[in-house]
């Protein structure tokens, strides 16, 4: 569970890092786009108050307390799961990733009551109109990773 623990807490201040310099230090909150490497990668301000690309954003207060929930419930149940039936090591280290995304994106919802998006990829002239975090990569990789490395108990 160290394992868990530490790839969690990097992956966390990763994420917090990486917005906080770009929506505070570089501005973005405030400019709402910066051409990084156009048009591969900008820096677009999305505030989601929804899930993945801006789904179920209705009521926001509503959805704000829903969506914490959720994603504390996530975290609650890898902790359990990893806690009793422990995957490898390359399955600790995607519970991290799993687990510190989410938090990223709960720390998020709680300051600002959205969840700070500003990763913008386009290419081979498709205009991606959508944008994401590091948390979002990060949920991604370890959801990925603990369907790729499961548990090293044998079924009977």
């Amino acid at each position: 569970m160290r394992l868990v623990f530490w790839v969690t807490l990097a992956i966390f201040v990763l994420d917090q890092l990486t917005k906080y310099l770009v929506v505070h230090g570089m501005g973005l909150g405030n400019r709402l786009s910066i051409e990084v490497l156009p048009p591969y990668l900008n820096f677009r301000m999305a505030w989601n108050y929804g899930v993945n690309f801006g789904l179920f954003a209705g009521d926001a207060a509503a959805t704000r307390w829903i969506l914490i929930s959720v994603a504390l419930g996530i975290v609650l149940f890898v902790l359990v799961w990893m806690r009793r039936d422990p995957p490898g090591r390359m399955g600790l280290i995607a519970a991290g990733f799993l687990i510190g995304g989410a938090l990223g994106n709960v720390i998020d919802r709680l300051i600002y009551g959205a969840v700070a998006d500003f990763l913008n990829m386009s290419c081979c002239g498709i205009d991606n109109p959508y944008a994401f975090n590091v948390a979002d990569i990060a949920i991604f990789v370890g959801a990925f990773g603990l369907i790729l490395f499961p548990s090293r108990k044998k079924a009977p």
